[in-house]
């Protein structure tokens, strides 16, 4: 039997869905395509997606979010979605105005894209994290080149994505923000595929101690956006061991949260992006 899948359809402001039962999501969207062309926005398998809209919906009610995109369709139609624009305190086009934004709004998340009016996504993300660290940064990348993935990473984004995954039914932006919402970091296999180092990187510090064999498996689980629970499931250890693994690994990485574990762990090459 064929799967379902769920269009995701914007009218007037307001998101729905309608159920369709085809071979795949390329099928599906082809589909919404033809019957709603100018209300499409989107493709989510309904068995593997269902709840990961519904946890979406319930994050974004204690959310304050700041959105930055240089296309200013693509930023109006976020911020008019439902569940999302509960949670809008401001937008903006440029670097500039998002920088500004964040800091009279103070928001918990910011969603920006790389390409911008003027500046560039990246030097924001950076300045936000070093102004407000607790915010988490999501980043829409429009060129997928090793250089770009890694810059996104080296700013410390809590979640990366692919322009080019959106609507194609793999459900990153949905994904991506319900790790967000468990306290996870977004990084895909495509993401970290090119991310990872292909060789040392001379320009790093030298690390202050080696990570043990199951202290990296825990990195691993962390740079793939499983929570402490999900880790410890996978490796057959409580919770409370993982807590600990993932203290120890970031003090002998110097990093400061699980993002930057994840991505110092992957600069590195200690952690097999694939894995």
């Amino acid at each position: 039997m064929s799967p379902l899948y769920d269009l995701i359809l914007q009218r007037k402001g307001e998101l729905h869905t309608e159920t369709v039962q085809v071979a795949d999501a390329a099928q599906a969207w082809r589909l919404g395509r033809e019957r709603y062309p100018h209300c499409i926005r989107g493709v989510v398998r309904r068995d593997a997606g269902r709840d990961g809209i519904d946890a979406t919906a319930q994050f974004f009610k204690t959310q304050r979010m700041v959105a930055c995109c240089g296309d200013r369709f693509t930023l109006a139609c976020l911020c008019l979605a439902v569940p999302i624009r509960r949670a809008v305190v401001g937008a903006a086009t440029t670097e500039e105005e998002g920088f500004e934004l964040v800091l009279r709004h103070k928001p918990s998340l910011l969603i920006c894209k790389s390409d911008l009016e003027t500046g560039y996504g990246m030097n924001l993300l950076r300045r936000v994290k070093a102004e407000l660290p607790a915010c988490q940064l999501l980043i829409v990348l429009v060129r997928e080149t090793q250089a770009v993935v890694q810059e996104a990473m080296q700013a410390y984004a809590d979640a990366v994505i692919f322009k080019s995954s959106l609507g194609t039914g793999k459900g990153d932006f949905v994904q991506a923000l319900q790790t967000l919402s468990e306290g996870g970091v977004y990084l895909p296999e495509e993401i970290r595929k090119l991310g990872a180092a292909e060789a040392p990187n001379p320009n790093l510090p030298p690390l202050i101690e080696e990570l043990t064999e199951r202290v990296l498996e825990v990195v691993a689980g962390v740079a793939r956006g499983l929570t402490n629970q999900g880790i410890g499931s996978s490796l057959g250890i409580s919770v409370e061991t993982v807590k600990t693994h993932v203290v120890n690994a970031k003090d002998k990485l110097g990093a400061a949260d699980r993002t930057q574990l994840a991505v110092m762990a992957l600069l590195y090459g200690l952690i097999d992006p694939l894995g």
